[in-house]
């Protein structure tokens, strides 16, 4: 028995696709919508921001918390297998009813074919009424077709329908059981195989029904036959899948049903037992930071003997050995700092002795000999030294103890500066160079201490005409917002990358072998440094090589008040255009023109203020180094953290504040 198949498959169109982009033409892409002076570009982008809005708590609760992505993760791998599970279960047992289905029908509609096609040869060979009449054959068939579908109520309906391929036997009408819609029940595609060739023929289909019962699929095996009178006629079985499909949607709600249960169930098994590993180690977190904040005395709760029971041991145990080296090291800290305050308080008594009988040594040198006298000198010189060294011991030993008291009144720091500047003025005129004060045309005014401003300042300016080898100093002055800020700016040797942090370092010298003309201690910018966080301030350092540096000091104008910027920038303003010059001469070169930019000494843009006759440095070679406030030695009380951004925000900001008066010379 051959199988065909009454509905093709429908074709599938080729789908035309857009013009190749040829030469200069771009392809389009999703992305160019959002591109400048793209029509959508706006739009589009005010209403991503509109979607990530809601989007950014689910998104930071994804990133935080493991147990949750494990879970999901759990789930979604989950429905996948149910899923694939489900489609496979589902297919195979779609495949096993219909071919169950197919072989029974098959079976029913053999039978039939036979039987129909014995009786019509019985009544040819007994002779029937009329010689074969048309409508004996008619009624023949309605009979046939009653008689076939009595067999099987409810489980297959049977149609008769006449032959028209030759054209030679006039159109007779369709019987049919059940009230099944011939036209609209059997394919024509079907009716055209059963029609041309002989054997037995089946598809599927949705049988109609005329009496109102709705649709439904079905199977339809069809063949042709002859009747009594010999012509040709067209017989077909219709089986229902009503109970196919029962059974089918009864397995795929089961599926449904137990998939959904398994995956709720391991999500929960998932949730439990990732519980159970991240609940330590959420623990261990929590204990970490107040380890951190200082409370070393938290441990672990250890239960069992399992990795996490070791992994807790482990952890209590370096939390242990860790209180223990933190514990010895505060101590042998406190003694350090105790000693170093005995010592120092020690030595005052003995100090003050030797210091009045040098006095009286120095008082009577004129009555020694040469060398006599001048060993006279250098004892008073260096007893000078010695007491300054105590004093500044004394004062690290009370900021490593936290004892250092802030006296904040409000004070003019122009005032601060005129004292500052009055005592170094001698040195400055020894070295060759001015001191030149700008920004004091108004009044720069905040709460602070003014003896330890005054000793900030005062390191600040001897350093620079110390070390600037005989050119001008400018201290520059300026308020805004909440802060204040002196910037002592000088035209020596510069600092070397890296030396912007060093340089606050007790005892540290950029160069070892350079003498000291003024007897410095080395403490000096350690203790200034330290003066700047007791007041809530930043002390901050930049130079490079050859170009000299600038110190900047900067004080929020109320006490207790963080500091959001300073008024001045960092990096000297000359220095920045130089920068720009080279850049833009290696530019210029590069691009095999001439320099367009007359050549100018370094520091000289501005009128009034000093500037070495040397030339800038590319700015690959430059040393532009800034000290970070939170870098800074010190217990950094007070001390607000600035990014890169605000940095440099606050720097353009005030690039563009000119200053009135420049080059004024101050004196006692």
């Amino acid at each position: 028995m051959s199988r065909g198949s009454a509905a093709p498959k429908p074709g599938n169109p080729g789908v035309r696709a857009g013009r190749a982009a040829g030469p200069g033409r771009q392809p389009w892409r999703p992305g160019r919508l959002l591109q400048d002076g793209a029509p959508g570009g706006p739009v589009l982008r005010l209403l991503v921001r509109l979607l990530r809005r809601p989007l950014l708590p689910a998104v930071r609760l994804w990133r935080r918390n493991i147990q949750l992505r494990v879970v999901v993760g759990t789930l979604l791998m989950s429905l996948g297998v149910v899923l694939l599970l489900g489609f496979v279960v589902i297919g195979q047992m779609r495949n096993g009813l219909l071919d169950a289905k197919e072989r029974a029908a098959q079976s029913q509609a053999s039978g039939g074919f036979s039987a129909a096609q014995t009786q019509a040869d019985e009544h040819q060979g007994a002779g029937g009424p009329d010689g074969g009449t048309a409508g004996a054959s008619l009624n023949w068939r309605s009979d046939l077709v009653v008689q076939l579908a009595s067999g099987g109520q409810g489980a297959f309906n049977v149609v008769a329908l006449s032959s028209d391929t030759e054209g030679t036997a006039p159109s007779r009408g369709a019987r049919a059981s059940g009230g099944v819609e011939p036209a609209r029940s059997i394919p024509v595609k079907l009716r055209e195989s059963v029609a041309r060739e002989p054997g037995t023929f089946q598809t599927y289909t949705r049988i109609n029904y005329s009496d109102g019962k709705p649709s439904e699929a079905g199977l339809v095996i069809g063949k042709r036959l002859n009747d009594i009178d010999g012509n040709s006629y067209e017989l077909y079985y219709l089986f229902p899948l009503t109970q196919e499909e029962d059974s089918l949607a009864l397995v795929k709600t089961t599926l449904a049903t137990a998939g959904l249960f398994v995956v709720v169930l391991l999500g929960a098994i998932a949730w439990l037992v990732v519980r159970q590993v991240v609940t330590p180690v959420r623990m261990a977190a929590g204990i970490a930071e107040r380890l951190s904040a200082g409370r070393l005395q938290e441990r672990m709760k250890v239960t069992g003997e399992d990795d996490i029971a070791r992994l807790g041991e482990a952890f209590n145990k370096m939390a242990q050995n860790l209180q223990l080296k933190i514990q010895q090291l505060e101590e042998l800290s406190r003694m350090q700092r105790r000693f170093v305050s005995d010592v120092s308080h020690e030595l005052r008594t003995p100090l003050t002795t030797v210091r009045m009988a040098a006095d009286v040594i120095h008082e009577a040198r004129e009555d020694f000999d040469p060398v006599t006298a001048r060993s006279a000198e250098l004892l008073g010189d260096q007893l000078d030294r010695f007491e300054s060294l105590l004093s500044d011991l004394l004062e690290i030993s009370r900021f490593d103890a936290g004892a250092a008291a802030l006296e904040a009144e409000p004070i003019d720091l122009r005032e601060v500066v005129r004292r500052v500047i009055g005592g170094a003025e001698p040195l400055a005129e020894r070295k060759g160079g001015r001191i030149l004060v700008v920004g004091d045309e108004q009044p720069v005014v905040a709460e602070a201490d003014a003896r330890r401003v005054e000793r900030v300042l005062r390191n600040l300016v001897v350093n620079a005409v110390e070390h600037g080898e005989g050119r001008d100093v400018v201290v520059r002055m300026a308020a805004a917002g909440g802060a204040v800020a002196v910037a002592v700016r000088d035209y020596g040797v510069g600092l070397k990358p890296g030396e912007a942090t060093r340089v606050f370092n007790r005892f540290w010298r950029a160069d070892p072998a350079r003498a000291r003309t003024t007897g410095g201690t080395g403490l000096g910018l350690s203790i200034a440094v330290e003066d700047a966080r007791l007041h809530g301030g930043w002390l901050q350092a930049w130079g490079e090589p050859g170009g000299g540096s600038q110190f900047r000091l900067t004080l929020p104008r109320t006490a207790d008040e963080p500091l959001r910027g300073s008024p001045i920038p960092l990096e000297p303003e000359d220095s920045r255009r130089n920068r720009e010059r080279a850049a833009a001469e290696e530019a210029s070169q590069g691009a095999g023109r001439l320099p367009t930019v007359p050549g100018q000494a370094a520091g000289s843009a501005r009128p009034g203020l000093p500037g070495p006759a040397r030339t800038s440095l590319p700015p690959r070679q430059a040393a532009q180094v800034a000290a970070d406030p939170t870098a800074l030695p010190g217990n950094g009380s007070r001390v607000v953290a600035r990014g890169a951004g605000e940095r440099a925000g606050e720097d353009a900001s005030s690039t563009g504040q000119e200053v009135k008066r420049e080059g004024t010379t101050r004196g006692r």
